[in-house]
């Protein structure tokens, strides 16, 4: 049974990613057209001694974003720039798959990696196309070693967060849930002065955090959940492409508002998060109860509180709900489903419909506007969830789980 089980969660994984990318071809918007009209150029520009975007010029992400860009400049020379983007994604997600299940004598792991086959099959190409693609699997890797290898963890997280800022949510979590904290804090430390130090002996000082202002100059994208009143309407909203950022954007009547009040929102957001986390920690609760409804409602108060919303945001969501269905499948299963259910509306939006959410087509923005309600629907359950965690007879259940999930490590 162990092996039949562990052969079917790795030949879901194999086939899930299969349709995927398959889709990227199939699918119209171009799906893959961040791999070759960006990501192509920037790392071919640093290959030839051209500009190197973080280093040598301004960019939009962190500087290790450029890593995975010139590393599948490896893989070019057996096919397209996009596949070959593809195939590392997929031996990234391996990797961190491998981690998950081992060797298939634990159940819950091997029903998370299913779960985690049919979220990659329901999201489809734009879960593979992005770069949020490659920090997805360091996530996932992170939070299942962090109670036996937190400064392992902090690393992952760390390199995860130089690369796309939304993991610095786990590292929080994890250092409010896990008694090892400051090894966490350790492993992050590591990196970012690995990362720090490069770029600036690179000459790139200027430009190390440049990531954080390029941001702040951004509008409010047609995707942000924030935009999703301008879409039906209000404020006499259109719709704008940004040449200088490549994204569609809404302009109207009180936009630049909401979107110049969001950043500060979300700093109140997160912050209310992690202070309900301390104070259940502090009240007695266990770290095996805490960290998954924490983390998960950490990663959906970045999507909701974010003004750019693009939909690859939506694989930020299977770290935190494989490592809750790890640690406690029963509890875990209705968000798992919310977040399924996201996952496939937002393969509605783009990019099946996403031609006809930019003219406004009233079927296209209700399927968005949706998906952007049960996103939020999410948000909430988590934070109900942590804040109800239990605090004495939940303890003994939550430790029996973290040693389960220990031994399982050992495996």
């Amino acid at each position: 049974m162990t092996r039949l089980g562990l052969a079917a969660a790795w030949g879901g994984f194999v086939a899930a990613h299969a349709i995927a990318i398959a889709l990227g071809w199939l699918w119209p918007n171009q799906p893959m057209g961040d791999t070759y009209l960006v990501y192509e150029p920037w790392s071919q520009a640093a290959l030839m001694g051209g500009d190197i975007v973080g280093v040598t010029a301004p960019w939009v992400y962190p500087p290790l974003a450029l890593a995975p860009m010139v590393l599948a400049q490896a893989l070019v020379w057996f096919t397209s720039y996009s596949l070959a983007w593809a195939a590392l994604v997929a031996v990234l997600d391996a990797c961190a798959f491998a981690v998950l299940v081992g060797r298939g004598r634990s159940r819950s792991r091997l029903i998370a990696g299913g779960y985690w086959a049919v979220f990659v099959a329901v999201l489809g190409p734009i879960g593979i196309f992005r770069l949020d693609a490659v920090t997805v699997p360091l996530a996932v890797a992170a939070l299942l070693v962090a109670v036996r290898h937190p400064r392992i963890a902090g690393m992952l997280v760390g390199a995860a967060t130089w690369m796309k800022v939304w993991p610095a949510a786990l590292a929080a979590a994890l250092v409010i849930a896990l008694r090892r904290r400051w090894q966490v804090v350790a492993g992050g430390a590591i990196v970012s002065a690995v990362v720090a130090g490069v770029v600036v002996l690179a000459g790139g000082a200027d430009h190390l955090l440049g990531f954080i202002t390029t941001q702040g100059d951004r509008g409010l994208q047609i995707e942000a959940v924030a935009a999703t009143p301008f879409l039906f309407g209000a404020g006499g909203a259109e719709i704008s492409y940004d040449t200088a950022i490549l994204t569609y954007q809404v302009s109207g009547s009180g936009v630049q508002q909401v979107a110049q009040l969001l950043s500060p929102l979300m700093l109140v957001v997160v912050g209310g998060i992690c202070a309900i986390g301390v104070w259940r920690m502090r009240a007695g609760a266990a770290a095996g109860a805490v960290l998954p409804p924490l983390t998960l409602a950490l990663v959906v108060a970045l999507i909701v509180c974010n003004k750019v919303g693009s939909p690859q945001f939506q694989s930020w969501l299977l770290a935190p709900t494989v490592l809750w269905l790890v640690w406690d499948r029963y509890r875990a299963t209705g968000p798992a489903m919310l977040v399924l259910a996201t996952a496939a509306l937002t393969h509605l939006v783009y990019p099946v419909y996403y031609h006809l959410v930019l003219v406004g087509d009233t079927v296209a923005v209700t399927v968005l506007g949706l998906r952007n309600a049960l996103v939020v629907v999410l948000g909430v359950w988590a934070v109900v969830r942590l804040w109800r965690t239990p605090i004495h007879e939940g303890n003994s259940r939550a430790r029996r789980l973290l040693r389960r999930t220990v031994r399982a490590e050992r495996i």
